[in-house]
């Protein structure tokens, strides 16, 4: 029996919590509490309280729901309750934890309501609690959208304060100390008379004490944790190449799975012949799964050469079969019956454009792009005739619950879920299209756990894309300055397209058409953004970023566009334009940092760009040289508005990944379709920035925001438009489509 099956067997409320082996504390801020998942089938003398801290005579284990893709989640949710739990990371262990609604994500409702209404007034305000309410009555325990920071920096240090509260309370019982008397250190309670209770001993105790609720957090000059320099909890791990990720996962008994899907994504099979197939040696069942084929063998090699195999007989894919249609598609869209949303309308832009003879306008093109990440996907299930358990690295967990159960109908508290760590994601994970096909096979051989394993060409030529986008831009100057700016864009609804797999419809705008756009920091006398749906093409997911990883190029390039022909100075400019005072700061930041005094000469350039997304603001300078061998890039400078930077060292590497991430798909990346069959299927033709390309590059974390927000996305939506403008600035090529390698050679 797995560890999660009796994790969730039986639900209680939060406060009176228990988990097998040991005490558990956390804090739930909402007015109605979830069920906690951790209670379940108790032996005399085990008992829990709360979900986030679990204590039992092995030692302390933090309950980290935020997945980790890399970008250290769980280290940073240890941290913060670690903080108040006076802890050291080194003395614990790290446990996703069952998918459960108590760990539904609170900061999704902050970057809804932004994108609804911005700022902080009455609408934001009621736009925050209507989709706080829908978040949470659907349990949506959700990693993305950089919220695990801004998620966690509050509740998660009130586990750990009311665990350390908790702790005290059950020391004094046992000593007849006053709590009042005791103090915490190292997980341990300290004694007036200068001996120490370890955390361990205590777990019974505490087991019967009300957690309190009402806790006083620290002030930030007390933090030992926060804002320090920290080592990983699975630093090494990773560094000794021991640390398993879900490719690695084993179970005993398990047959292992490749799948033959339609090579035009989503398109129909229409028969197989897998007699050859069979004939292979360690092959066990070729069978049917919704749009396609599993076939089974003793080993993952086998079934990858034994699919080859299989003879069959496709459809066609349901969206245009040529590239050339898909921009038209979105050409197409350009008129007032696509209009999603114009959220964006200030002073006058008709009039402007009305009184000027000299209108400034452009096209601009980014494509779809894959995730690509480094670990294919892949996922173990085993169907009993009563439960379903699944291992697997994903970011839904609760919607693969929900999805395993319409396919088997089992109820889905009998689906365990095993969140694995993953190799990279950048949105990937946000899929269970390879959980569910699993389950398809596993549902034929019952009993039995099956892995399925994507090979390398399979993930990137059947994963759900980067949205294709296309922008126009209009735009005025007068006097050296920019006075007018319209921006439409088209692409078709990420959003739609995503949910659409998880049997969603989601009404209204979807913000991710103009995210990344509408809400910049520019106060243009007369600016307009116009994002126009277009009709669903080949299908799309979430992307590092969404709609900002293109949108943010569209708008910073456009505005670069203008203020060249104001003949102002790139940064002097914005700085102008800027009408937030933290953005501001953030503009000036890398401005000192990379001492822009105007114009290098002698082949040299440098370009700037700020994209507020997911909250933050993050500005960045790329410098390029021309050389004989191409555009060398030089250095980037990278300055962000985060409220308060956790961890610096991972604040650093997550920066610094970002625009590594974003200039590297600027640069060379690309999915483009034939007959409805995607052409890229290895890293060979979808190759990024090598590392002898890589650019040395400086970071700086700003902390003047009233909120703390995460950093894993805000990097990459400006790394395009800055690198754009500064090749222009070098060469005077004006690059206005991805990838830059069309137009330009890269040295």
């Amino acid at each position: 029996m797995g560890r999660l099956r009796t994790f969730t067997r039986r639900a209680f409320l939060v406060g009176s919590a228990a988990v097998a082996g040991g005490v558990a504390f956390g804090v739930y801020t909402v007015r109605t509490p979830h069920d906690n998942p951790l209670l379940a089938d108790l032996e005399p003398g085990e008992a829990a309280l709360t979900p986030y801290v679990r204590i039992d005579a092995d030692g302390v284990t933090l309950i980290t729901p935020r997945a980790d893709k890399g970008q250290g989640a769980y280290s940073v949710q240890a941290a913060l309750i670690a903080e108040e739990l006076d802890i050291e990371l080194d003395q614990i262990k790290v446990d996703p934890g069952p998918p459960s609604p108590a760990y539904w994500n609170t900061a999704f409702a902050e970057e809804g309501a932004a994108f609804m209404a911005p700022g902080d007034g009455i609408a934001n305000w009621m736009a925050h609690g209507v989709l706080s309410a829908v978040i949470k009555t659907m349990g949506m325990q959700v990693t993305g959208g950089s919220t695990t920071v801004p998620d966690g920096f509050v509740k998660l240090r009130q586990a750990g304060a009311s665990a350390r509260e908790t702790l005290k309370l059950a020391a004094a019982d046992k000593t007849g100390f006053a709590a009042s008397e005791l103090r915490t250190e190292a997980g341990q309670v300290m004694l007036p008379d200068g001996s120490s209770i370890p955390y361990t001993e205590l777990a019974t105790i505490a087991a019967g004490i009300e957690p309190p609720q009402d806790v006083t957090l620290r002030d930030p000059s007390e933090w030992r944790l926060i804002g320090k320099p920290m080592q990983r909890v699975d630093i090494v791990e990773k560094s000794t190449g021991t640390l398993k990720y879900g490719i690695d996962h084993k179970i005993d008994g398990m047959v292992h799975a490749a799948i033959v899907l339609n090579p035009a994504q989503t398109g129909p099979m229409n028969s197989f012949d897998a007699s050859e197939a069979l004939k292979m040696r360690g092959i066990k069942a070729v069978v049917p799964v919704t749009g396609g084929v599993g076939v089974v063998a003793d080993n993952t090699w086998r079934a990858f050469q034994a699919a080859q195999a299989v003879e069959f007989d496709w459809g066609s894919a349901p969206f245009p079969a040529a590239m050339d249609d898909h921009w038209q598609a979105l050409a197409d869209s350009f008129n007032d019956d696509a209009i999603d949303s114009q959220k964006r309308d200030d002073g006058s832009v008709e009039n402007s454009i009305a009184e000027t003879g000299e209108i400034i306008s452009a096209e601009y093109r980014a494509p779809y792009l894959a995730h690509a990440p480094l670990e294919p996907i892949s996922a173990i299930v085993r169907v009993d005739d009563d439960s379903v358990e699944v291992w697997t690295g994903t970011q839904i967990p609760r919607f693969i619950q929900n999805n395993i159960s319409k396919i088997t109908g089992i109820d889905a508290d009998k689906v365990i879920v095993h969140v694995l760590y993953m190799g990279g994601s950048f949105g990937h994970r946000l899929e269970d299209e390879v959980v569910k096909q699993a389950t398809e096979i596993a549902m034929q051989m019952k009993g039995t756990p099956v892995k399925l394993t994507y090979s390398r060409e399979q993930d990137m030529t059947h994963d759900f894309a980067r949205q294709i986008a296309m922008a126009k831009m209009r735009g005025v100057v007068r006097d050296g300055q920019v006075e007018t700016y319209e921006l439409g864009i088209a692409m078709p609804s990420v959003v739609a397209s995503q949910m659409a797999r998880q049997g969603l419809s989601v009404p209204g705008p979807d913000s991710q058409i103009v995210a990344g756009a509408w809400d910049q920091p520019f106060a243009i006398p007369n600016q307009r953004i116009t994002g126009y749906r277009a009709p669903e093409l080949a299908p799309i997911s979430s992307w590092r970023s969404v709609g900002a990883s293109s949108n943010g190029f569209f708008y910073s390039v456009g505005l670069d566009e203008l203020i060249h022909a104001a003949g102002a100075d790139p940064l002097e400019e914005r700085l102008r334009l800027c009408s937030i005072p933290e953005a501001r700061k953030v503009l000036e930041a890398v401005g000192e940092m990379s001492g822009w005094d105007g114009v290098l000469g002698n082949g040299r350039g440098r370009g700037v760009a700020l994209t507020q997304s997911f909250g933050v603001h993050c500005a960045e300078v790329v410098e390029v040289t021309m050389t004989d061998a191409g555009i060398k890039i030089d250095k980037v400078y990278v300055a962000a508005e985060v409220g308060t930077v956790i961890d610096p060292v991972n604040f650093d590497n997550l920066v610094k990944g970002g625009v590594i991430f974003g200039l590297g798909h600027a640069m060379n990346c690309e999915i483009t379709y034939t007959d409805g069959i995607a052409d890229q299927d290895n890293f060979h033709v979808f190759e990024g920035m090598r590392m002898n390309q890589c650019p040395e590059i400086e970071v700086r974390g700003l902390e003047n925001g009233s909120r703390t927000l995460g950093i894993g996305e805000p990097p990459v939506p400006p790394a395009a438009p800055a690198l754009a403008g500064a090749i222009f600035a070098a060469t005077g090529i004006r690059l206005r489509e991805m990838p830059f390698s069309k137009f330009v050679d890269f040295a």
